[in-house]
């Protein structure tokens, strides 16, 4: 497998489980939601995912690298992982172009301008590269931010309620773009939503995450 995650515990206060024994594990490309109601620990397992947080016990794996354990840390800047934020975060002072190119820390001037420009038509934002992100739609921006968490080919993709800032409209457009991109990039992802429908639009499995425990499973 992929992903291997298996007896995730973590508390921020002693005796206050936020995550209670989490286990399971994704094949590479597979997109996989988390669903659960506000509260239910969906984004501390992002932050724990991404290394913003040290679990309690358990293990977590991606690509046969062994991100923490009992013996072992790998801090968030070296986990190759890739967010995107339920805000977008992205650089308010900073153009479209520049905003993707923040993460390509490494690449050549050529190689870093080849990506930007591949990332832009993957994302069908070429005409708004020189823009910023005031003078975009919420829409245009959350194309922007999967861009710039695209661009340096994490391992996996993380997506924290990326929908709650769009209105019903936008949100049923944006949904069938996001999926037909991970599927493109054969991107491996786990994003976190409390809305069912917005689960099934984009997933391929749906975790049911509840007082910090997994429920059950569906596969779509």
């Amino acid at each position: 497998m992929y992903v291997q995650i298996e007896g995730l515990d973590f508390s921020y206060e002693k005796n206050e489980p936020v995550i209670q024994g989490v286990s399971f594990s994704m094949q590479e490309g597979e997109i996989v939601a988390v669903l659960g109601s506000s509260g239910s620990g969906k984004s501390t397992l992002l932050r724990l995912l991404s290394g913003l947080e040290v679990p309690n016990e358990g293990k977590i794996m991606i690509d046969e690298k062994m991100l923490c354990n009992r013996q072992q840390f790998v801090s968030c800047e070296k986990r190759n992982v890739g967010m995107v934020f339920q805000d977008y975060a992205l650089f308010p002072h900073m153009n479209v172009e520049k905003n993707i190119a923040f993460g390509l820390k490494g690449y050549s001037k050529d190689a870093k301008k080849k990506r930007i420009e591949t990332m832009l038509k993957l994302v069908n934002m070429v005409e708004k590269q020189h823009a910023y992100p005031h003078e975009l739609s919420g829409g245009q921006q959350q194309r922007i931010a999967l861009a710039r968490a695209l661009a340096p080919e994490p391992s996996i993709l993380l997506l924290d309620e990326p929908f709650s800032n769009l209105d019903a409209d936008l949100k049923m457009r944006i949904r069938q773009e996001l999926r037909t991109i991970m599927k493109q990039t054969q991107m491996t992802s786990i994003f976190v939503t409390h809305d069912y429908d917005d689960a099934k639009a984009i997933a391929d499995r749906i975790v049911f995450l509840e007082n910090g425990q997994i429920k059950y499973e569906e596969t779509l």
